[in-house]
């Protein structure tokens, strides 16, 4: 019989997308119990499902008696599950995740029978550079994509490259990705003219000899009674992607290569809108990921008691499970983009539990004024916290030497005085603490009741030891200690920590060499000494400068950077807002476009002037059109023009400059009351580039 083409059914499951997660596994449960009672009763029949795992475990988690039926099928080898958990996003997650999640949906699929044997990335918008290796490392010879595939690439294998170098054989799914057999089977009539035609299509890809893969299935969908006949019936034979791609060797020798990462739109689209809608989910997934990767486990690692390896695996699951390619995306309806947000914020809870359990056996050893100080990194560390610390002392590090300081903010002292029944203030006592801090004294003078509260107290304090001095007393006074916010510079060892904490001035410089009354805000502690190695901060509502980086704030609110080389960038930081009436995938600016880059008017504010930190909030006022600007009487297209309805948007973007840092840290916010419209900060660079370097996973990409 004749072997031209290889059936693979399949169905490519997107576990949350336009419908939320529950409501696709519903339909999950309904095809999987399909899936099974097909292959059972078509010995036949093959099935892969989709390269990941988590829709195994999807399903069982509601029919869990089904398990060793799966199990059967995955071990008799007509059902291939894996080797993902989920089929990723491989650039809007961390190289690690990505390791996690292959680790994972492997040692899940050994317990089943084995996971599919091949790098299986149908549907992920591009590929990471680093992918071959990752593949590589875990045991696979092979890869399967669709889209990023440059023009270069004619046949239907080539060899992708790696940054380091490694080479995969990896199957390429030309002439409709994923689906390009899908046409074949939908009814008997005309069934082998279908299959001719296919093979004449294929064969331009593959070559006069050798099997075609007819990859038979699409988005959700559900197998095909009959298919082994009609499979049979154009001589065919049915397999899973594994079988077919396992009949090569994984040998790249005369194959085509691709270095680097796949990002081409050459024959698919792949989608680059997405890596900036819902920007706050993205942002979300970066800070949960380095939490859990850069702070709790290492900290755990270095300094952690028992090792609180559930916990991680519980942050880790959901990182993982929010790395979906329709999750993290933000592509999908917004329940589905609700979900992954609480997963990715659960992720992030989990990881500052841990990371705060380990600091916090570390803060044990430090006095009860003082701050713990970590540095997370393998290389030693000078640079700016900002710190909230007692009193008006100086600050000393663990040896007792005096710590550059520069004060930002005072807290309220005087938190409450009232004329109230001193009864109603004993109400709000709950051992020693009042107000979110602990009373470190009382007294009862001219009929007030005074507390003095702290963050810590030694005090042993008794409700009922007061009760009896309540007499006349018809006012209440809570007033807490002095307290403020600093920056500091802080200097920490490599993958290390240290303490700071205030001391009297006279200890940290000696008795003064004549009265100057109360001890300066601006005492030699808050200043860096002369010899330094790192420079002041100046600034003023015009111009920061460290020596490093001079920021000049121009009349529009934009900032003109001169670097400590020369060079300079001109307009940074100007806001630009245009119309969108595109969807999650994509922005489309409507015809009759409106852009406003110009402020209707800008203020300026020093917040700080150094010399640790310089602080300058540019406050700009635009007017936005309101909405997107329909056709009148067909609401239901696409606008066409932005309204002449204008909203006034003040704009605040937070200019700061600290010692020893060549670059300018910049914080925007606005109140959005604007619809269909989007908007850019931009950046000019210096000059004009023909290639940019951009992080990637476990690689430094280049592009241009």
């Amino acid at each position: 019989m004749s072997t031209e083409i290889v059936v693979v059914p399949h169905t490519h499951w997107d576990r949350e997308w336009y419908e939320p997660f529950q409501r696709f596994r519903l339909r999950l449960v309904a095809l999987l119990d399909e899936v099974l009672d097909t292959m059972e009763r078509e010995p036949a029949y093959h099935f892969t499902l989709d390269g990941q795992l988590a829709c195994v475990d999807d399903y069982l988690e509601v029919r869990p008696e089904n398990r060793d039926r799966v199990a059967a099928l995955v071990e008799s080898g007509r059902l291939a599950v894996g080797p993902w958990q989920i089929l990723l996003d491989e650039f809007l997650c961390s190289g690690e995740n990505i390791v996690r999640n292959l680790e994972l949906g492997m040692a899940r699929a050994d317990k089943l029978g084995g996971a599919m044997p091949v790098g299986y990335l149908p549907d992920m918008f591009g590929h990471a550079a680093q992918m071959p290796q990752i593949l590589r490392r875990a045991g696979l010879l092979h890869a399967c994509v669709y889209r990023g595939v440059p023009s270069s690439v004619t046949t239907d294998a080539f060899a992708w490259v790696a940054p380091d170098g490694t080479a995969l054989r990896t199957q390429y799914l030309p002439a409709g990705g994923y689906g390009n057999g899908a046409h074949l089977f939908h009814d008997s009539a005309g069934l082998k003219e279908r299959a001719a035609a296919f093979t004449r299509t294929m064969r331009e890809w593959h070559g006069p000899e050798g099997s075609l893969l007819a990859m038979y299935g699409t988005d959700h969908s559900a197998p095909v009674r009959g298919l082994p006949e009609m499979v049979a019936e154009i001589g065919a034979r049915m397999d899973t992607l594994s079988g077919y791609i396992g009949a090569y060797s994984g040998e790249v020798d005369g194959l085509p290569e691709v270095r680097g990462e796949l990002r081409s739109h050459a024959r698919a689209n792949i989608l680059p809108g997405v890596i900036s809608v819902r920007a706050h989910v993205k942002q979300a997934m970066g800070r949960a990921e380095r939490m859990v990767e850069r702070y709790a486990e290492p900290l755990a690692t270095l300094w952690g008691d028992e090792w609180p390896g559930r916990f991680l695996d519980m942050a880790w699951w959901r990182l993982v499970d929010a790395s979906g390619h329709d999750s993290v995306t933000g592509c999908g309806v917004d329940e589905t983009a609700q979900q992954v947000a609480a997963r990715i914020a659960e992720a992030e809870h989990l990881g500052q539990a841990v990371r705060d359990m380990v600091t916090a056996r570390l803060a044990g050893a430090v006095p009860s004024d003082g701050v713990l100080v970590v540095n997370p990194t393998p290389a030693p560390r000078r640079g700016v916290v900002v710190v909230d610390v007692a009193g008006h002392h100086p600050l000393v590090d663990a040896s007792g030497a005096p710590v550059p300081i520069q004060p930002l903010e005072y807290a309220a002292t005087l938190l409450l005085d009232d004329e109230m029944d001193p009864a109603t203030a004993l109400s709000f006592v709950h051992g020693t603490e009042l107000y979110g801090q602990h009373i470190t004294s009382w007294s009862v003078e001219d009929g007030t009741l005074t507390f003095t509260v702290a963050h810590e107290t030694q005090m042993v304090f008794d409700v009922d030891d007061l009760r009896g001095e309540l007499d006349g007393v018809t006012r209440v006074r809570i007033v807490a200690e002095p307290r403020r916010t600093v920056a500091a510079l802080v200097e920490v060892p490599p993958l290390g920590h240290t303490s700071i904490r205030p001391a009297p001035h006279e200890q940290v410089f000696g008795p003064p060499a004549r009265e100057t009354g109360p001890p300066s805000e601006h005492a030699p502690s808050c200043w860096l000494s002369s010899d330094s190695a790192t420079l002041p901060v100046r600034g003023d509502e015009e111009v920061l400068d460290n020596g490093l980086l001079r920021v000049a704030i121009a009349g529009d609110g934009t900032l003109t950077l001169v670097g400590q080389d020369g060079t300079t960038v001109t307009g940074a930081g100007r806001i630009v807002d245009g119309g969108d009436v595109g969807d999650t995938y994509n922005h489309a600016p409507p015809p009759a476009d409106l852009i406003v880059d110009e402020p209707v008017s800008v203020e300026t504010e020093l917040i700080a002037s150094g010399p640790l930190v310089a602080m300058v909030d540019v406050r700009r006022t635009y007017r936005w059109p309101a909405a997107g600007g329909g056709i009148d009487g067909a609401p239901e297209l696409p606008a066409i023009a932005r309204t002449p309805t204008t909203e006034n948007v003040v704009v605040t973007t937070r200019v700061e400059l600290r010692a020893g840092e060549p670059f300018v840290r910049l914080d925007v916010e606005f109140d959005n009351r604007c619809d269909d419209h989007r908007v850019r900060l931009h950046v000019p660079l210096p000059d004009r580039a023909t290639q940019s370097y951009g992080e990637g996973q476990f690689a430094v990409t280049t592009r241009g």
